[in-house]
């Protein structure tokens, strides 16, 4: 599902985590030779819609559609059903909604593909979000189980519902992948290089670790977006990505 598994910019994700269309376009225009795929959130979909999809398809990007969607299972089938027409390339549902709307959105998902003649999208699973940790997961939500075992518990739910992978923190990825296989897609957030700010990111890692770790896609958004030189950040953080490949694949042929 990886376009090039050894191209370290069919791997990078660009978080578009800003508010305007011409932020946006920007970013796009300057980025889309070192990005192979763009990252859109509600955070912008709900201020500039549906062009930015279009914007980031003339420009020859593809586009993860970052929705989080977690309501009955009608609801997030249609919604999702939407998104296929839009032509994007990955969407996301979080997996504690359970295998009934995962499922129902799966199926109508391939649906509107095959009638509208377009590639069926690759569906991801939210497991935990980055900003949690144990004593959030223990004292809010009142889990009373490591984050890992958790992850991991959410993971396995997500491959009997038949989704391609899951979203999740590198440190979890190891184990997600030898639970599920290896073809079981992990694409994990809160990436940071170790020459960047970590923010309001709580389980993070560098994207050299999140190779190591078989993770297949990486989102990088603010350490490449708010940088003063944001081509030659995008760059570092290839080059960097690249070399982990280079020694990943070196380690597997040995």
């Amino acid at each position: 599902m990886i376009q090039d598994k050894n191209c370290a910019k069919d791997r990078l994700i660009l978080a578009l985590d800003v508010d305007t269309l011409d932020e946006a376009k920007a970013l796009v225009y300057e980025l889309k030779d070192y990005v192979g795929i763009f990252k859109v959130g509600l955070q912008l979909f709900t201020s500039v819609g549906p062009e930015i999809i279009n914007i980031i398809h003339q420009e020859g990007g593809r586009i993860f559609f970052d929705g989080k969607f977690h309501d009955i299972p009608n609801t997030v089938a249609k919604a999702n059903a939407n998104l296929v027409k839009h032509g994007v390339t990955f969407f996301n549902m979080h997996i504690s909604g359970g295998s009934k709307m995962i499922s129902s959105s799966i199926k109508l998902a391939k649906e509107t593909a095959k009638h509208h003649n377009l590639p069926k999208p690759i569906i991801l699973g939210v497991t935990l979000l980055t900003s949690f940790g144990q004593r959030t997961l223990t004292e809010e939500l009142g889990v009373e189980r490591h984050i890992d075992d958790y992850v991991c518990r959410l993971a396995r739910l997500a491959k009997e519902s038949c989704l391609d992978g899951v979203i999740a923190s590198a440190t979890e990825a190891l184990k997600i992948k030898k639970e599920c296989g290896q073809d079981f897609i992990v694409l994990c957030p809160a990436i940071r290089p170790t020459w960047s700010v970590v923010n309001d990111q709580v389980r993070f890692v560098t994207p050299t670790d999140a190779i190591r770790a078989g993770v297949d896609y990486l989102v990088i958004g603010r350490p490449i977006t708010s940088a003063k030189d944001k081509v030659s950040a995008a760059k570092l953080i290839l080059d960097e990505i690249d070399e982990a490949l280079n020694c990943k694949f070196e380690e597997e042929v040995v």
